[in-house]
């Protein structure tokens, strides 16, 4: 007789599993709310306490931490069988489990008493003993792999190239389950634990890197790392980098807005009453670099929206959603990326750097606070045509320069190690009149000349950061040239 242990949280699809492994000559051990389902649904099962010979104690804190359980899942075939017979321990040929929702109840602001209750002990004891004996002992720990297993007990049972799989998730589980209680315990004291811990699963190789002589990969299930595309090529390293980007600045935007992204700065934003109306614009900031660029969108992607993204070469367009019509327009460029814009989820930045991590949070409801500091105010117009200079800015390289009018962008200057050159850049782009634009610097100016620069061009608001110890002589530059400049009191540094 082959022997399962089968004890659960998430009780999704284990009823069906239960019945399979009956039917294929398993005798079934369970505890718990497991063994209360299994029996409600007729299926015959064994409970642990009765098997051990030792009752569930301390309100279930114990009951299969025991040695016919832990001695069932690490006896080794053929090595152990006499002290196992001798000690009454069946093999345990099949462990399901899976564990406590320690990740999920942990955001549900429950008292630490009461949270610690969700850190499963028996579980990660079991599928870490199981995993180590993989060679005899499958263990499950997704219901995802539950299709599987009733296939291979069907057939010729698993190979122990498919146990190894099987263990393998154990400890990516494992793992990441501990890292989520380190990671929360130590936050109680900061909102940054001495110890971080992080786990990223679905990895999927990429043909390479930045560059054709590195070596890349992809990981994540959620987000822009996790989102399949429904035509086109695979993506490549510099795609994700790039619609991440696009996507990040596009949230800004309630209104309906495009966005174009070029290796990783906006080339092209524009907002619209309609989306064809916002994309026309966004490209007709900067043609020759939207050329190849991704396109990032928040509304949905009708036929005259998708003729026009067919009409050029686009490396990725995503959208919150297409029409039929639609899609069958863009498979004309049948290597264009089309994705589905994923829902904004609160994360962490996280970048790597040489020997460690930098993590980063950002509020999303940061309050600026705006204050005129000029003789001048700024019009209504202005004052909406500097609202959007400054979301594209948050967005751009350090040092940024944006100049927009209340519809679009109009010269976009980004990456330099000055802001003067960043400015002149901006200018030298430009495709339009800048005429009566507004000017949004990342950070504060030190001295005059940027302004010079934007009053030149016949900007008529700058806004700004403020907090030079030149601030004064570069409001008296403004008044001089009849700018009108407002400080926000908050930087946007994007290194």
């Amino acid at each position: 007789m082959k022997y399962a242990l089968l004890s659960v949280w998430d009780k999704t699809g284990i009823v069906d599993l239960a019945r399979t492994l009956v039917e294929n000559d398993f005798k079934l051990l369970s505890s718990g709310g497991t063994a209360k389902e299994l029996s409600n649904a007729g299926i015959e099962i064994t409970e642990v306490s009765e098997y051990t010979g030792a009752p569930e104690m301390m309100d279930g804190r114990v009951k299969t931490l025991h040695p016919k359980i832990h001695g069932g899942l690490l006896g080794r075939r053929g090595i152990d069988d006499a002290v196992m017979a001798e000690r009454g321990i069946e093999k345990i040929d099949l462990l399901v489990v899976n564990l406590y929702p320690f990740e999920d109840m942990s955001g549900k602001g429950l008292p630490l008493n009461e949270l610690v209750e969700y850190i499963d002990i028996g579980g990660p004891a079991m599928i870490r003993a199981a995993a180590k004996n993989f060679r005899d002992v499958a263990v499950v720990t997704d219901p995802k792999d539950y299709d599987f297993i009733k296939a291979a007990v069907k057939e010729n049972g698993l190979t122990e190239a498919e146990r190894l799989y099987l263990a393998r998730k154990v400890f990516a589980r494992i793992a990441a389950y501990d890292g989520a209680i380190s990671n929360y315990l130590y936050s109680i004291e900061s909102e940054f634990p001495e110890v971080f811990s992080v786990q990223f699963r679905n990895g999927r190789e990429l043909r390479y890197g930045e560059n054709p002589h590195q070596k890349a990969a992809v990981y994540g299930e959620s987000g822009i790392a996790g989102q399949k595309s429904l035509q086109g090529k695979a993506m490549s390293y510099n795609n994700y980098l790039d619609t991440d980007s696009a996507v990040r600045l596009l949230r800004e935007f309630d209104e309906t807005a495009a966005v174009i992204v070029k290796h990783n700065n906006p080339c092209g934003v524009a907002i619209g009453d309609t989306l064809h109306e916002a994309y026309i614009r966004a490209r007709d900031v900067d043609p020759a670099s939207a050329y190849g660029g991704i396109v990032a969108l928040n509304k949905e992607v009708g036929p005259d929206m998708a003729e026009e993204i067919a009409s050029t070469f686009i490396e990725v367009v995503i959208a919150p959603s297409y029409t039929r019509e639609a899609l069958e327009i863009m498979k004309r460029k049948e290597n264009m990326r089309v994705l589905v814009l994923p829902p904004d989820e609160e994360t962490q930045e996280l970048r790597t750097i040489d020997g460690g991590a930098l993590v980063q949070k950002t509020p999303k409801d940061i309050t600026e606070n705006w204050e005129v500091v000029t003789e001048r105010e700024p019009t209504a117009d202005e004052m909406e045509a500097m609202k959007l200079a400054m979301k594209i800015c948050k967005h751009t390289k350090s040092n940024a320069i944006i100049f927009a009018d209340k519809k679009s962008a109009l010269g976009i200057g980004a990456g330099q190690m000055n802001r003067v050159n960043s400015a002149e850049i901006a200018v030298s782009k430009a495709q339009f009149s800048l005429k009566g634009s507004a000017v949004a610097s990342d950070a504060f100016l030190p001295f005059p000349d940027t302004l010079e620069v934007a009053a030149k061009a016949s900007a008529t608001t700058l806004l700004q950061p403020g907090g030079s110890i030149r601030d004064k002589e570069v409001i008296e530059a403004a008044n001089r040239l009849n700018v009108a400049m407002v400080f926000t009191g908050v930087r946007h540094f994007r290194h």
